[in-house]
């Protein structure tokens, strides 16, 4: 028999040692630090022989149509050698999603390493994490600029995060990083943190770790405007010689596709990430809809089949008026999804027709048509995090 409860401190090294089983690890569990209050939870399986599973939740915000959105990030999915296959994760997703729901994450989202279990409970693809190869000699041809760049300090930590939301708010699937999940006061701990200052804030910033080898790793170039952007390449460009080239995080795709002279090299990794709706109306009312601010009022019907999340099963309406969708109770179904459908829907980066032809979506093509009047859809959804 299978019981399924909350993580104890206590359970921490049983708990590390089934973890490096499945992703690896030293073998020995380094000291537990904690988490800071309100930052993660988390469940464990047990049976007749002992731990036999594990789950984490992290609690973040995700930014949907320029609105950050309560999500919970499932992370460590782990179940014990002599209980794979018997179901053990199942049972941890299945009691996740009404842990979620309890926490009022109105969205999950979740890195696999495996996709049939994530898809059987209602996790779809929806985007994608990614870094690119940045050889740091071709950066001499970026433009001078007159922007005044200089390390950052502790004071500067409030200022930099809210350069980051200026850029991060812009785009469908990047992280508000304002949970108790995350310390900003850790960027000081890489090996470069360059901000430019502006009248009013910060321009910009540059963080940078300085790994043994022949390669930086670049995890933000954020700027407010081109110039910004030519003077934080240039000083990435600096340190071409000993240095070859940059493994650059993508925050603002658009940015370094613009500015960056000579090769871009996508795709040095690449990491899927799959979303789902918990709570439909929650979601709903969260989310920010901006395809549709200046649109006249209309609704759409739709049934949803959702065995694992059965608070959402069911006829739905969902109106939009003066800007504000609202997902309510009723309607005649019109529409018919199924759990998984939801998450790319929500997203926006599939469009009903996709849906359709995938087996998610069901009904006529004009009443489907105004679910992507409401998301914009499709369009690229990105994370810079993983978890």
């Amino acid at each position: 028999m299978v019981v399924i409860r909350p993580y104890v401190d206590s359970d921490y090294e049983a708990t590390y040692r089934l973890r490096r089983l499945s992703f690896g690890g030293p073998h020995e569990p380094p000291p537990d630090t904690g988490q800071s209050p309100g930052g993660s939870s988390a469940l464990v399986a047990h049976d007749d022989s002992g731990l036999a599973g594990f789950l984490r939740v992290w609690n973040y915000r995700q930014f949907f149509g320029g609105r950050a959105v309560s999500m919970g990030g499932v992370a460590s999915v782990s179940v014990a050698p002599h209980a794979r296959g018997s179901g053990v994760a199942g049972r941890l997703l299945v009691d996740a999603l009404a842990l979620m729901r309890e926490q009022g994450q109105g969205i999950s989202t979740l890195y696999p390493y495996v996709i049939p279990p994530y898809r059987r409970h209602g996790w779809e693809h929806v985007g994608t994490m990614q870094t690119a190869l940045v050889t740091l000699s071709e950066l001499a041809g970026t433009p001078r600029s007159d922007v005044a760049v200089r390390p950052a300090t502790e004071a500067d930590l409030s200022a930099i995060h809210a350069c980051y939301l200026n850029t991060a708010s812009t785009v469908d699937g990047m992280l508000d990083r304002a949970t108790p999940a995350f310390d900003l006061s850790r960027i000081l701990e890489l090996d470069v943190v360059t901000v430019a200052p502006g009248p009013d804030g910060l321009r910009g910033y540059l963080s940078a770790g300085r790994p043994d080898g022949k390669r930086l790793r670049v995890f933000d170039l954020v700027a407010e405007d081109v110039d910004t952007a030519h003077a934080l390449l240039r000083q990435l460009g600096s340190w071409s010689g000993g240095i070859t080239d940059a493994n650059l995080r993508f925050v603002d795709h658009a940015l370094l596709d613009l500015t960056v002279p000579g090769r871009l090299q996508r795709g040095l990794e690449v990491h899927d990430f799959m979303l789902r709706v918990v709570d439909l109306p929650v979601a709903v009312a969260a989310r920010g809809w901006p395809a549709v601010a200046a649109s006249k009022p209309f609704s759409v019907d739709i049934e949803i089949t959702d065995e694992h999340a059965p608070w959402q099963a069911g006829r739905w309406r969902l109106i939009h008026e003066d800007g504000v969708v609202t997902a309510e109770p009723g309607g005649d179904g019109e529409v018919q999804l199924t759990g998984r459908a939801l998450g790319p829907w929500y997203a926006g980066s599939a469009t009903a027709a996709s849906l359709r032809k995938a087996g998610l979506l069901t009904g006529p093509q004009e009443a489907a048509i105004a679910l992507d009047r409401l998301t914009g859809a499709p369009h690229p959804v990105h994370l810079a995090e993983t978890f």
